[in-house]
């Protein structure tokens, strides 16, 4: 019903936003990805928006871009998966992160994300197999086995997502895996 809204930032209150569309403040709720690059109250925003209407409430979800809105869809499609859940997710980790963990199927990654228990991953995990993949956006230094092995080594040791990303960037393209993981982590502890 209301698929895109733009106006002015009104109010910031995580995770939800107010946006003034010409006298109208409608309230949305934002993943922390979203709400992360935001800019100033008072500043002119456009978010593409999702409208789900309950028995109890009609609320309106906003996302900074159509991949995230798009992932945020076929989130909800899954049984026991609601709006807040989807929300969690993707305030947890970046569509091109949850991409490669439904690639990969890492359940472990998923379980991070407050909400997520084991049965709920594996669920995710086998429902969006295909649906959001690599096609998603996945980052293209990750797609090879040596690197997807350093990154799930970097995961393991207890570095966050992004920051093993941001190291794999770093790292030569012809790397070994032994070789990458300390190189990596020689970059991380810079």
């Amino acid at each position: 019903m209301i698929g895109k809204l733009t106006g002015t930032l009104a109010e910031r209150n995580p995770p939800q936003i107010v946006v003034d569309c010409h006298g109208v403040g409608y309230e949305v709720d934002v993943p922390m990805s979203t709400f992360y690059n935001l800019p100033a109250t008072g500043e002119r925003v456009s978010l593409l928006t999702h409208f789900v209407v309950r028995e109890d409430a009609q609320i309106l979800y906003g996302f900074a871009t159509a991949q995230e809105r798009a992932a945020f869809r076929e989130l909800i499609k899954i049984s026991g998966v609601g709006p807040r859940t989807a929300l969690a997710v993707l305030s947890g980790m970046s569509v091109a992160e949850l991409s490669q963990a439904i690639t990969r199927q890492e359940a472990g990654r998923l379980i991070k994300v407050p909400g997520i228990g084991k049965k709920t991953a594996e669920r995710l995990l086998l429902e969006l197999k295909g649906k959001l993949g690599a096609d998603m956006g996945a980052p293209a230094h990750a797609t090879s086995d040596t690197q997807a092995d350093i990154l799930q080594a970097l995961v393991a040791l207890g570095y966050s997502d992004k920051e093993a990303a941001a190291a794999l960037k770093a790292l030569p393209a012809d790397v070994g895996v032994s070789d990458g993981i300390k190189l990596a982590l020689k970059t991380l502890a810079r």
